[in-house]
């Protein structure tokens, strides 16, 4: 369960947004060359109310500024299955606000698009970008709330600080789109 340091999130951040950095902060503590985690975002009220004794075993009994929203761990993604079939198998009860999922992955700057050679199937542009001069290691948290509401954090591994991690909404579009989609009927 990931917590929130004195260097954490501002307070003036949306529950959305601290709950994106605080998980991203976790992700950090653990370091890099990790599996994908997938984690359900609840309300930290509702939590204590319907659920003190997790509450309690999380550390939420008594904090009154423990933020709105709480990050829960889920269990470990399966090995080797493709992030977007394993997402469209997940659905959650309706105690669940949001989920979030941290990732990391091989990213090229905008400049490199021009340059992937034609023809390459999914398998052979993985090993093109991993071999590129330019590629950078970055870990993506995303968020979404059942209502729409997304958010992102990118943390480059060359610069991995925490004052260093990019923000927005909208910077990781088709994987929010799918974590969007675990709240589809």
């Amino acid at each position: 369960m990931p917590s929130e340091s004195p260097s954490g999130p501002p307070m003036a951040a949306s529950p959305l947004t601290r709950a994106v950095l605080e998980i991203d902060e976790y992700a950090s503590g653990l370091g890099w060359d990790r599996p994908a985690r997938l984690f359900a975002l609840v309300d930290t009220v509702r939590l204590r109310s319907d659920e003190p004794g997790l509450a309690a075993q999380l550390g939420l009994d008594s904090d009154d500024a423990a933020a709105p929203l709480t990050p829960i761990e889920q269990d470990e993604l399966p090995a080797g299955a493709p992030l977007d079939e394993f997402l469209a198998t997940v659905a959650w009860p309706d105690a669940v606000t949001g989920c979030a999922l941290t990732v990391e992955r091989l990213m090229l700057p905008p400049s490199a698009e021009g340059s992937v050679p034609d023809g390459l199937d999914e398998a052979g542009l993985a090993r093109w970008v991993a071999a590129h001069p330019d590629r950078q290691e970055v870990r993506m948290t995303v968020a979404v709330l059942r209502d729409g509401a997304r958010e992102s954090a990118i943390r480059l591994r060359e610069k991995d600080s925490p004052t260093e991690v990019l923000t927005g909404s909208d910077l990781v579009p088709g994987l929010a789109d799918a974590l969007a989609a675990t709240f589809e009927e």
